[in-house]
Formats: C-alpha cells, structure tokens, sequence
C-alpha cells in the first residue's frame, strides 16, 4: 500500500491511500497541526516502526476505510447504509493497536520536541510516564522525515509504502 502526504499551506496537508486490498479512497486533508510532523504522518512511523499491526495502516491495508471514503458515489453510498445498518465493531486486539498508537505518537512527539530544541521541556503527561524504549527509535524516524517535510514546498509531497 502506497501513502502519499501531499503539504498544504500553513500546517496543512493531504493524505492519499492507494492500496490493493479494498474499494479505492478517495483522498482527504489531514488534520495538520505541525509545521514538521504532520499528524498522520506521525501515525505512519509510530506504527511501522512499533510494529502496529491493526491501527490506522495495518486496518487501511486490510481493506478497512478508516476515516476515508471510497472514492467511487456507489461504493460510498454502499459503505454509509452499511455504517448505518451495522455498525463495524473493531476487535480488541484493534482496539488496542489503535490505543498504542495514540499513546506512542503522544509521547514520541515531544520527545522529539525537546531533542530537537523546539521546546525545553516535555508536558506533565509524558514525564509521569516511564517513556519505552521503542520511543527512541520512532524519535529516529521522525528526525529522519521531519526536515524532508519542512523543505517541501507547498504541494510537494512524501510517498511511503506499508
């Protein structure tokens, strides 16, 4: 599966999914947030470098649309009667990748403030926590992509393949 993070103005961005498994997404803008680290693209290093297999990416991978819709009307309308007449349960092993990612973009992120010298100090969450090892190597990664981010220019965009 292919990622495309396409940069918008200010913080913004785009995120494109072109994947095997699944009906085709269509593309849709990211929640932005971060001059270097957009927030999807955080999502993407934490979970492959975690080795997170059922949040945001491993799901998408597997044919699941996450907060994507199908980009053809039929299937999209097709997908919104099936949201409705029933709802899609995620399973607790889902459930609970999707909750480590969340918790290892929360702590991965101001580490990687505070080591870049964006901020001095790490917030009150993050330093009541003991900050697992796998941080550091998902702070690697996002030292990695960050400046390749920062120099695109406004519609320049990052492809990566899960």
């Amino acid at each position: 599966m292919r990622i495309v993070f396409t940069k918008g103005p200010s913080t913004s961005y785009g995120i494109a999914v072109h994947r095997e498994t699944g009906a085709a997404l269509a593309p849709r803008n990211g929640p932005g947030g971060h001059p270097y680290l957009p927030h999807d693209l955080v999502h993407f290093l934490v979970e492959a470098e975690a080795g997170i297999k059922l949040g945001v990416y491993g799901r998408l991978a597997a044919g699941d649309n996450g907060l994507f819709w199908p980009a053809d009307p039929a299937e999209r309308n097709r997908a919104s009667r099936r949201r409705k007449s029933k709802p899609v349960k995620a399973s607790p092993q889902s459930r609970a990748d999707m909750a480590r990612s969340e918790e290892l973009a929360g702590i991965a992120v101001p580490v990687w403030e505070v080591r870049r010298g964006h901020t001095t100090a790490l917030p009150a969450y993050v330093r009541a926590h003991e900050v697992p090892p796998v941080v550091d190597h998902i702070v690697a990664r996002l030292d990695e992509y960050a400046d390749r981010w920062h120099a695109l220019p406004v519609g320049g965009s990052l492809e990566l393949t899960w």
